[in-house]
């Protein structure tokens, strides 16, 4: 897998292999290697994951950390790979950017799978006050172990995704750490979601209390032209930590090997 950072540009790793292309786009709190038990499944196929501007290995990257700037940064990235025909797959903070993407409708843009995605209508659980206190989720160790276990996820994680959550909820700048709850969080993109012409797939966790099933199915499909959906069993927030293997069968279903 080639690891890759040009200047001004988030680090990613691309696996070569059989397309489409499967862009990962990560959480608020994770990084690239969010999807490391999802991509370990996806032996041959050709995979790109993006640590965003701010977060992991992209830290040190200046801001704004704005939605439109990852969306910006992906395109890049994907064009710096080389990748002309691809599926977006953006998990909650990482869907909404796949959101904005797509409807720029790039072209080799095949589709789109929003996992846990942030709905292009934010629900009205999301409130001033509420995001507020979620910007401080992550100032400490012990909110951040808070967070994971109490409200991220609905199983019991092996300590070492444990660990692996922990960090990545800490490695990041302040600025970019705070832009999705007190901005991005509440921004509407319905606007922008009703113009995704390509087909998608929206995946929710059964037990998911950060974009229940019902906020998904209310606030998100129908902006989307026809897109199928689909709720993984005895899951909460973190889909690809939590049900990796479901979430694979989920993606190969919609986006076989071409």
């Amino acid at each position: 897998m080639n690891t890759t950072q040009q200047p001004l540009l988030p680090v990613y790793d691309h696996r070569p292999g059989t397309g489409p292309t499967l862009v990962f786009l990560h959480y608020w709190g994770g990084s690239a290697r969010t999807w490391d038990l999802v991509v370990d499944r996806l032996s041959g196929r050709d995979v790109l994951t993006v640590d965003f501007r701010g977060w992991s290995r992209s830290s040190s990257l200046s801001g704004p950390y704005t939605l439109r700037q990852l969306a910006d940064d992906t395109l890049a990235v994907i064009a710096d790979a080389g990748v002309t025909d691809c599926v977006l797959v953006g998990h909650s903070m990482g869907g909404k950017v796949a959101q904005l993407i797509a409807a720029t409708r790039p072209a080799g843009l095949r589709g789109l799978i929003l996992v846990g995605s942030g709905p292009a209508k934010p629900a009205t659980e999301i409130t001033p006050e509420y995001r507020e206190a979620l910007s401080h989720a992550y100032d400490s160790n012990e909110s951040v172990a808070g967070a994971r276990d109490n409200i991220l996820t609905a199983i019991e994680l092996p300590d070492s995704v444990k660990a692996q959550i922990a960090a990545d909820s800490r490695s990041s700048a302040d600025a970019a750490r705070t832009e999705w709850p007190l901005r991005g969080i509440a921004e509407d993109i319905t606007d922008r979601t009703r113009m995704i012409s390509v087909p998608a797939l929206v995946v929710a966790g059964e037990d998911d209390h950060v974009e229940p099933v019902d906020v998904l199915r209310d606030n998100l499909v129908p902006y989307l032209c026809g897109a199928d959906f689909t709720v993984i069993p005895h899951t909460g927030h973190l889909i690809p930590l939590e049900a990796p293997a479901d979430l694979v069968d989920a993606i190969t279903s919609f986006a076989p090997v071409a």
